[in-house]
C-alpha cells in the first residue's frame, strides 16, 4: 500500500463490545474492531468465529444486544441497510445482488436514481458513473448489460453501486472467491485506489496470503470474540491460521496416482443451449475410478452447465454421457443418482439445503427414495435421524443435535453435512462444485483429506472449483474450459496458478504438458 492511515483522526468506524444474542447462540461476544480512515483492515476467522453476524451489524441487517458502534467518532445506531447506508457504510455481498438483463448504468443507480422532473437523469447518473470510474480505477461502461459482463467486472459494478450511494467504508464479503489470479491483482490495484482517496474497506476473507498482501491490519475473531488485531506485514499465513483455528494453514498436496484403467464416467462431443445459445460445445473427456479431474475457468464459462449436463439437470444438443459404461444421456436425475452418481453444488443455500428444516430432514435431500432412511412410498424418521448423527460424528458436524435447523450452522459445517451425506451412498462418481467455498481452514483441510481418501477407495471425482491451488493439489489432470470449451488440458504437477490464469482469461491457448493415462497412474 502506497501511504500510512491517519491515527490522529477518529476511526472510521469503531465496534466496542458487540454482543448478539441468537435463540440458544452467543454468536458475537465483546466483539472490538477499529477500522482507520484510509485503511484496508481484514477480518478473518473460522467458520462460526461470528464474521458474518458482525459485518451485519455493522451493516444494519441486525441489532447488537450490547455494544456500541461509532462512525467518525460519534456512536450511532444502525437498523437497517438504509442507516448504515445514510452513515456512509456499503457493503458488496459475496453473491453479486445484480439484475443481469439491466445495464451497468441501470444497476449502479437502481433505488437510488437521479431524477429530473419524473424522469430518470441519464446524463448525470452516466456522468456520475464515469466520475467513480475514472476517479477509482474501475473501468466501467455504463451501457454494458452485466450479462455480458466478467465475474471480476461484475464486481466492480457492485463496488461502484455502494460507491454511487456516497459509501465511504466499504465492506468486501469473500471478494476473490471466484476471482483468477490476474484478477485478484486488478481488484488489489482498485483497492489501492480507494484507499488513497481516503476511504477505508473491510475486507473478509479465508485466503490469508490474499489478507497479508491486501491488508494494513488483521482482527482475528475465534468462536465470536476477538482474539487480537496484528499488523499485515508482522504476521505470517501460519500464525494467522493458528490464531484462526489452533492449526496450520492446510495445503492440497498431491498424492500418489490412484488412477485405474476402469473408465467411471466418459462423456463424448457434449454440446449444450441455453436461451438459444451454446453454452457447451464439444466437450470430451474421461474419469477413471481414483481420478480426480479438474476443471478450471473463469465463472460463466460452461462450468456450471457441464456439471448441470453431467446431472441431467440439462439435456444436451448433441454428444453422449456414459456412467461405468452404460449410456445415461438421457436418463433422468434421479436415476443417475440412484446408480452411483453423487453431487456437491456450487451453492449449498440455493441447491443443497433447506435452511429452515432440521438437519436430518436434509439429510434426506436427494436420496429420499433410498433405503433404510427413504423408500418409495415412505421415508423413516428414526433411521434419517441415526444417518444424521453418524454423519455428523464423522465429519465432525458441529451442532447441538439432528433437530437443529440447517440454517443455524456455520458455512463449514453445513458443508460438511452436505457432502458426508453425498458420500454415505459410497457413490462411484461425485460431481464436486467448489467443494470448499467459503468454509475455513479447518473445514477446508478436513475436506481435502476426505477426498484423498476417497480417490484412493476408487471413487472417480469431477472437480470444478475457482480455488486454483485446490485444483493443482487435488487433481490428477487440469481442463481448462473457455467459452464453453475445452481450451487445454494441463499436468498439475507442471503448472502454477499464475499460468492456469492465464489459459483460463484466453491470454494461453492450446494444450501444455499433456498428461496420458500411462504418466497419471
Amino acid at each position: 500500500m502506497t501511504s500510512a492511515p491517519d491515527a490522529a483522526a477518529p476511526p472510521a468506524i469503531e465496534l466496542r463490545g458487540i454482543t448478539k444474542r441468537f435463540p440458544g447462540v452467543v454468536a458475537n461476544r465483546d466483539v472490538h474492531l477499529s477500522v482507520a480512515r484510509g485503511e484496508v483492515h481484514a477480518l478473518v476467522g473460522e467458520n462460526g468465529a461470528g464474521k458474518s453476524t458482525l459485518m451485519k451489524t455493522l451493516y444494519g441487517m441486525h441489532v447488537p444486544e450490547e455494544g456500541t458502534i461509532s462512525v467518525d467518532g460519534e456512536v450511532v445506531t444502525l437498523r437497517s441497510p438504509g442507516d448504515a447506508i445514510g452513515h456512509g457504510i456499503g457493503m458488496v455481498h459475496q453473491h453479486f445482488m445484480l439484475a443481469d438483463n439491466f445495464t451497468v448504468l441501470e444497476n449502479v443507480v437502481l433505488g437510488s436514481e437521479p431524477h429530473r422532473g419524473p424522469r430518470l437523469d441519464v446524463a448525470e447518473s452516466r456522468r456520475r458513473i464515469l466520475e467513480i470510474s475514472d476517479r477509482y480505477g474501475l473501468g466501467l461502461r455504463p451501457d454494458a448489460v452485466v450479462e455480458d459482463l466478467s465475474v471480476a467486472d461484475r464486481q466492480r459494478v457492485e463496488i461502484a453501486k455502494v460507491l454511487f450511494r456516497g459509501a465511504r467504508v466499504l465492506i468486501l464479503d469473500e471478494p476473490t472467491a471466484v476471482l483468477v489470479p490476474q484478477e485478484v491483482d486488478a481488484l488489489f490495484a482498485n483497492l489501492a485506489e480507494l484507499r488513497r482517496e481516503g476511504l477505508s474497506v473491510v475486507f473478509v476473507s479465508h485466503k490469508l496470503d490474499e489478507v497479508r498482501a491486501v491488508a494494513d491490519r488483521i482482527t482475528v475473531l475465534r468462536r465470536g470474540t476477538t482474539v487480537g488485531t496484528v499488523d499485515a506485514d508482522e504476521v505470517t499465513s501460519r500464525q494467522l491460521a493458528e490464531l484462526m483455528v489452533g492449526s496450520e494453514l492446510p495445503v492440497a498436496e498431491r498424492a500418489a496416482s490412484t488412477v485405474t484403467d476402469e473408465v467411471a464416467l466418459a462423456v463424448h462431443g457434449l454440446a449444450v443451449e441455453r436461451g438459444g445459445r451454446r453454452v457447451l460445445d464439444d466437450v470430451s473427456f474421461e474419469v477413471h475410478r481414483g481420478e480426480v479431474v479438474g476443471f478450471a475457468g473463469v465463472e460463466g464459462n460452461g462450468q456450471s452447465e457441464l456439471v448441470e449436463a453431467l446431472l441431467g439437470v440439462l439435456a444436451p444438443t448433441a454428444g453422449t454421457v456414459e456412467l461405468g459404461g452404460e449410456d445415461i444421456t438421457r436418463t433422468s436425475t434421479l436415476r443417475r443418482r440412484g446408480a452411483g452418481m453423487a453431487f456437491v453444488p456450487e451453492d449449498r443455500h440455493r441447491q443443497a439445503l433447506l435452511l429452515e428444516a432440521p438437519l436430518w430432514e436434509n439429510r434426506l435431500l436427494g436420496h429420499q427414495g433410498s433405503a433404510p432412511a427413504g423408500g418409495r412410498f415412505l421415508v423413516h424418521p428414526r433411521a434419517a435421524r441415526e444417518q444424521t448423527a453418524r454423519i455428523m460424528a464423522e465429519w465432525d458436524v458441529r451442532a447441538p443435535g439432528v433437530e437443529v435447523r440447517a440454517g443455524a450452522l456455520s458455512g463449514g459445517n453445513q458443508q460438511k453435512l452436505v457432502i458426508g451425506r453425498e458420500m454415505e451412498a459410497q457413490p462411484k462418481v461425485l460431481v464436486a462444485a467448489h467443494p470448499t467455498r467459503g468454509v475455513d481452514v479447518g473445514a477446508q483441510s478436513s475436506i481435502w483429506g476426505r477426498l484423498r481418501d476417497a480417490r484412493a477407495e476408487g471413487l472417480a471425482t469431477v472437480l470444478v472449483s475457482a480455488d486454483l491451488d485446490e485444483l493443482i493439489g487435488l487433481s490428477d489432470v487440469l481442463h481448462v474450459m473457455l467459452r464453453g470449451r475445452l481450451v487445454a488440458t494441463l499436468d498439475p504437477r507442471d503448472v502454477t496458478p499464475e499460468v492456469l490464469g492465464t489459459y483460463m482469461t484466453g491470454a494461453a491457448t492450446g494444450d501444455a504438458g499433456t498428461t496420458t493415462e500411462e504418466d497419471r497412474r
